[in-house]
C-alpha cells in the first residue's frame, strides 16, 4: 500500500509543474495586461494618465520583462518564500488575500461533499433495492429537479422566500457584528449557523447526480450471479447487499472525489456572488476581469492542486476498498 501511495506522490510532482506553467500562460493569453485595463479605466473616467507612474508600476511588478522571466520569478517566490506575488488592483500580497477566502471556501466545499455523500449514499441504495417503487420514483423526480435547477437560481428562490415570508436574510456567512471581528468561539458558531444555506444550495445538484450514479452501479451489481449464489446460501438480504454489491458499486462513487472537490469550489462562484459570500469565487472573478495576473494565477493554481489532491485521495480510498487496484500493474 505504501508503495502504491509513493508512486502516486511521485507522479504528482511533474503534474504540478506542468499545471503551474499552464496556469501562468492562461492568465497571459488575453491581449494586454493589468496596466492596459488600468489605463482604460482611467481614460473612461476622464482622468489623465501619468506615464511616469505607469513606468514605475511596470518596473515594480516586472511587467516589462519577458513572460518566462515573470513565471520563474513567480515560482521562485512561491517555493522559497511562500510569496505568491502582489495583487495589482488591491495593492496587497496575494497570500494575505487568498488564504482567508480559500479557507472558508474549503470549509464549505468539504462540508458540502460530506453532505452529498451522507444523503446520496443511502438514497441510492434504497432506489436500487426498491427499484420502480413509489419511493424510487419520488427520489428520481427530486433528483431530476435537483439536476435541472441551477444553483444560483435556487439561491435566489431561497433568498426571496426567507425575506418575504420570514423577514430574514440568508446572505453572507457571518452576522454583521462578526464580519470584521477576530476569530472566536462565538464567530465560529455564527459561521456554523449560516453555513447550512450554501451547503444545501451547492450540494443539491451533486447529491442528485451521485444518487443516480449509486443507483445505476448497484443495479448492475445486483444482477450478477454471485448475488444469486449468496442468496441461495441463505445470507441475510441486507447483509448480502452491504457486504458485496455495495462495496463493488462504491468504486465509481469514490472516484468522483477527484473532480467533485474542485467542481464544488468553481461551481459555487456564482452562488457566492448571489449570496454575498466571502469565498474565493468573487475574488477570482474580479481578478480575471482586471487581469490581476498573480492573484488570478494563484487561484487557478490552487484549484488545480486541489484537483490533484482530490484524485490522490480517491486513489487511496479506492486502493483501500478494492485490493485489485493497489496490486494491479
Amino acid at each position: 500500500m505504501m508503495t502504491y501511495i509513493f508512486r502516486r506522490l511521485i507522479v504528482m510532482i511533474p503534474t504540478v509543474i506542468v499545471i503551474s506553467i499552464f496556469s501562468f500562460v492562461l492568465i497571459k493569453l488575453p491581449p494586454g495586461d493589468f496596466l492596459t485595463s488600468y489605463v482604460a479605466s482611467l481614460e473612461a473616467s476622464g482622468e489623465k494618465v501619468n506615464e511616469a507612474t505607469l513606468a514605475a508600476m511596470e518596473q515594480r511588478y516586472g511587467l516589462n520583462q519577458p513572460g518566462y522571466v515573470q513565471y520563474l520569478r513567480w515560482v521562485k517566490g512561491i517555493l522559497l518564500r511562500g510569496d505568491f506575488g502582489q495583487s495589482f488592483e488591491l495593492n496587497a500580497p496575494v497570500s494575505s488575500l487568498i488564504w482567508g477566502r480559500l479557507g472558508l471556501t474549503l470549509a464549505i466545499s468539504i462540508t458540502t461533499l460530506l453532505f452529498t455523500w451522507i444523503v446520496a449514499f443511502p438514497i441510492g441504495i434504497y432506489s436500487a433495492v426498491r427499484k420502480y417503487s413509489m419511493g424510487d420514483y419520488a427520489f428520481t423526480l427530486l433528483g431530476f429537479i435537483g439536476l435541472a435547477i441551477p444553483n444560483f437560481l435556487l439561491a435566489l428562490i431561497l433568498m426571496y422566500i426567507s425575506f418575504k415570508y420570514f423577514n430574514q436574510s440568508v446572505s453572507g456567512l457571518f452576522s454583521p457584528e462578526y464580519i470584521e471581528a477576530p476569530w472566536s468561539w462565538g464567530k465560529a458558531w455564527d459561521l456554523m449557523k449560516h453555513m447550512w444555506v450554501p451547503i444545501v444550495i451547492v450540494g443539491t445538484a451533486g447529491t442528485a447526480g451521485l444518487i443516480r450514479v449509486m443507483r445505476a452501479n448497484l443495479l448492475d451489481e445486483l444482477s450478477k450471479p454471485y448475488v444469486d449464489t449468496a442468496r441461495a446460501k441463505g445470507m441475510a438480504e441486507w447483509r448480502l447487499i452491504l457486504k458485496y454489491p455495495v462495496r463493488v458499486a462504491l468504486n465509481p462513487f469514490i472516484s468522483t472525489v477527484g473532480w467533485t472537490l474542485p467542481l464544488l469550489i468553481s461551481g459555487s462562484a456564482i452562488v457566492a456572488i448571489v449570496l454575498n459570500l466571502p469565498t474565493s469565487g468573487p475574488l477570482l472573478l474580479r481578478a480575471l476581469m482586471t487581469q490581476d495576473m498573480f492573484l488570478a494565477g494563484s487561484f487557478i493554481l490552487m484549484l488545480a492542486i486541489l484537483t490533484i489532491i482530490g484524485t490522490l485521495i480517491s486513489d487511496i480510498l479506492l486502493a483501500l476498498l478494492d485490493p485489485r487496484i493497489r496490486y494491479g500493474k
